[in-house]
């Protein structure tokens, strides 16, 4: 399974967002450096990855663009 990087964001309320609408349509993701708060002092700082399978990152775009989420999104 090949991972590609949806998003890139700090901020927790947009990532449990996001989170929240792929859980729910079923598609699989995988939250990268959400362990690095405990290296930056918990102030969220750094960036985490959202990623989703190669396979999947079409349909996870358009719902997280229909969500209002889509300037978040990492570039095409």
């Amino acid at each position: 399974m090949a991972l590609t990087n949806l998003m890139r964001t700090n901020d927790a309320v947009v990532l449990g967002l996001a989170e929240s609408l792929l859980k729910d349509a079923g598609i699989h993701f995988f939250v990268a450096d959400r362990s690095m708060s405990v290296m930056e002092g918990s102030l969220g700082l750094l960036p985490r990855r959202l990623m989703v399978d190669a396979d999947r990152e079409a349909d996870a775009r358009v719902i997280l663009s229909e969500a209002g989420l889509g300037k978040e999104l990492e570039p095409e």
